[in-house]
């Protein structure tokens, strides 16, 4: 079971009021803005603000700086590879240009082989 309170109404009363008196005491206690301690602690934490902000501010310059450089690395890879496209772009098609150089050469050899052939078959006796 729950003890009850011998304390009054008069003595809760009381006690409340002693309560809200020693919060209001210590409320107009604190210094105030003038203070030269407030002071201080205002220009402490405004101190580490700044160099906070500061810090902050060295981070996003290198992080730019970083991408900066990345996509400047980024650039000159894909530059290597489009050069490297066309080199391999003009060789394909110089290949192809002797390819179809060397192709009336070779229809000719082939043409000529054929008529050596069928000279030697009608020299033999060809058809009957």
């Amino acid at each position: 079971m729950r003890i009850q309170s011998q304390n009054g109404l008069s003595e809760r009363l009381e006690a409340q009021q002693k309560a809200k008196q020693a919060l209001l005491q210590k409320f107009k206690s604190r210094p105030g803005p003038d203070d030269p301690e407030f002071q201080k602690r205002q220009a402490e934490r405004r101190a580490i603000a700044e160099a906070r902000a500061a810090r902050e501010a060295e981070k996003e310059a290198a992080r730019r700086a970083e991408a900066e450089r990345l996509a400047a690395e980024e650039a000159i890879r894909k530059e290597e590879e489009r050069r490297l496209a066309e080199e391999a772009e003009l060789k394909r098609l110089e290949e192809e240009e002797a390819r179809a150089k060397a192709r009336p050469k070779q229809i000719y050899r082939e043409i000529a082989a054929y008529a050596e052939a069928r000279a030697k078959a009608a020299a033999k006796g060809g058809r009957r």
